[in-house]
């Protein structure tokens, strides 16, 4: 989990950063998340995806935009509940390009997974 002060809200409701989002689920959710575990928070997540799922099937833009954001916010908690830095992980694995041919714009065949 990132490290910050958690008292202090994220820096505004229109921009939320990674480390902000998963330092704000944490303040808001950790205690009861923790007591989950992993196989619950990931059951939860699950549900969430397959909502989100349904919502791209759709035609309803508001409920697509709240679904990704129910995806994310229980991605965020799993990361808090198994103890991975998100921020961390996305630069470790993303922050230099495509993991698979490693340049910024990704070069790998269409067949294959980068």
């Amino acid at each position: 989990m990132p490290s910050s002060d958690s008292s202090q809200p994220p820096r505004s409701s229109d921009e939320l950063s990674i480390a902000d989002l998963q330092r704000h689920i944490h303040q808001m959710y950790y205690e009861k998340d923790v007591i989950r575990g992993v196989d619950g928070t990931f059951m939860w997540l699950m549900e969430e995806v397959g909502e989100l799922a349904s919502a791209l099937r759709g035609d309803d833009q508001e409920n697509l935009a709240e679904e990704f954001a129910d995806v994310i916010a229980w991605l965020a908690t799993i990361a808090n509940v198994a103890g991975v830095d998100l921020n961390a992980a996305l630069s470790a694995k993303y922050g230099h390009g495509c993991p698979g041919c490693k340049r910024l714009v990704c070069e790998c065949p269409s067949s294959e997974k980068p």
